[in-house]
């Protein structure tokens, strides 16, 4: 088989059937169309049967072609990745390009089911997507010698891995799952992966790695009915257990980043919630809520998913879940992500924070900054002494009538990372004019108090207050930190 998906490898390679390639062959009105699962304009564009088209048609929109053409492009017909009836060709499985930096890999998963197909086996393998995209740029981008992929599914993220890893290892509670991932390592052309069967971190008991990452089947439904998406276990429980665990398999500097759903109830805020899990792991975390949902919503999007909306048991799902939510007090549904360092720091700090707003990618670039941040604000005890320069990019803008002597307002916006903005004072405006990481905090004050005509100990007692957010926020770096 080896020799075979080397071979097809070679194939999909030379007819650029790639992300690129695909986009280019079926133009912008087509490839958009097929974001939102329509596939007519697509067979359109493939209608004169080309190589690459045929690759298009058979893999990426699954409907049948004839063998003479299968063969003219494929040569002798992969075992296992398609059925053959007659004088028809299908795939038995999905595969899609996917990439990384300038690397192709190709991802094999179950077929992709569309409103009127039979319903999703229980141990369905996803293909590809959003959450896999978002997953990729959130983990950091350095090298490091072992990594873990926890519910591996089709193996994207062991992909992703394997560019910066000696040796990755990928699990799953479901055979089918690690089977199709391995046809994704081999059709790659990735040989430093291996995989092991097995719930949550069972499968690498005793074992530590520098980087972890994980998109979990973190759905919250009444009852697990689809392994690539929910657990079986109750609410949320699966995100704080896999939280809670992570520092137990991580070296010391190591990293975890997984995503992540959590409830909002009238019981308790989110923050306290979701903060709650990482309270005692030993680690400094971030999370980070991206999106909220109602539970109307979120039932409606994951019905979808699994393709019951129109079905005739729509209602009956669709009720019994919103039920078994109001049992709960669940008011609305979380989506986000979490990270975890393993700093070896004494006093650990945490960080929730909801950012609905537009990021820069890769997130996991600048993750080491964002954890520096926040950390170094928490632990900064005196300020007279601290050397601040102010971040790169940042911009200032003032409202307020023309030639107005104080504006009314003065925001300082990112223009990197993060993009946070933040409304300050003239003092804090000062500063960001004038810190690069040359001078201690406190004779710039003493500066600024005469030019202002300010109380030199008020500025002095207040600066902390002040200062300590911006610098968790990453406008201020400290400098030599």
């Amino acid at each position: 088989m080896g020799f075979v998906l080397e071979r097809l490898r070679e194939t999909f390679l030379a007819c650029d059937y790639t992300i690129d390639g695909v986009r280019r062959r079926l133009g912008d009105a087509a490839a958009t169309a097929l974001s939102r699962e329509e596939i007519v304009p697509a067979l359109r564009a493939t209608a004169d049967l080309d190589p690459l088209g045929v690759l298009i048609r058979l893999w990426w929109l699954q409907v049948p072609v004839g063998a003479a053409d299968a063969r003219r492009v494929l040569g002798d017909l992969p075992p296992g990745l398609v059925t053959v009836a007659g004088d028809e060709v299908r795939a038995a499985v999905h595969i899609q390009p996917w990439e990384d930096g300038d690397e192709t890999f190709y991802l094999v998963s179950d077929l992709k089911v569309r409103p009127g197909d039979p319903a999703l086996r229980p141990d369905h393998v996803v293909g590809a997507g959003g959450a896999s995209a978002n997953l990729a740029q959130l983990a950091v981008r350095h090298g490091v010698e072992t990594a873990l992929d926890l519910g591996t599914g089709c193996g994207v993220q062991a992909l992703h891995l394997s560019r910066r890893a000696g040796a990755v290892t990928a699990t799953d509670v479901n055979p089918r799952a690690l089977e199709l991932s391995a046809l994704s390592f081999a059709l790659s052309g990735v040989a430093n992966v291996e995989t092991a069967e097995g719930s949550l971190f069972e499968p690498v008991a005793g074992r530590r790695f520098d980087l972890v990452v994980s998109n979990p089947p973190f759905v919250i439904s009444p009852r697990g009915r689809f392994t690539y998406r929910e657990s079986g276990l109750n609410g949320d429980d699966v995100c704080a257990e896999l939280v809670r665990g992570a520092p137990g398999h991580l070296e010391p500097d190591g990293w975890c980043h997984l995503l992540a759903n959590w409830l909002h109830t009238d019981a308790e805020p989110w923050q306290d919630r979701v903060g709650g899990w990482l309270a005692g792991t030993g680690c400094d975390g971030w999370v980070v809520q991206r999106d909220v949902q109602d539970p109307a919503e979120y039932v409606e999007l994951w019905l979808r998913d699994s393709v019951e909306a129109g079905t005739a048991r729509y209602t009956e799902l669709y009720d019994s879940w919103l039920g078994w939510f109001d049992s709960l007090g669940v008011t609305g549904i979380g989506f986000g992500w979490i990270s975890l360092h393993a700093s070896g720091a004494q006093r650990p700090v945490v960080r929730v924070e909801e950012l609905r707003h537009r990021v820069e990618l890769p997130v996991g670039a600048y993750a080491g900054d964002v954890f520096g941040a926040f950390t170094t604000a928490e632990r900064v005890e005196s300020w007279d002494s601290v050397v601040l320069r102010a971040a790169d990019g940042l911009v200032e803008e003032r409202v307020g009538p023309p030639g107005a002597e104080d504006p009314e307002r003065i925001v300082l916006r990112q223009t990197r990372g993060l993009m946070r903005s933040a409304q300050v004072g003239t003092v804090e405006a000062a500063l960001a004019g004038v810190c690069d990481g040359t001078m201690p905090l406190g004779p710039l004050l003493s500066a600024i108090a005469q030019l202002t005509g300010e109380d030199e100990a008020a500025l002095r007692d207040r600066a902390p207050a002040a200062l300590r957010p911006l610098v968790a926020d990453g406008f201020f770096s400290v400098a030599g930190d």
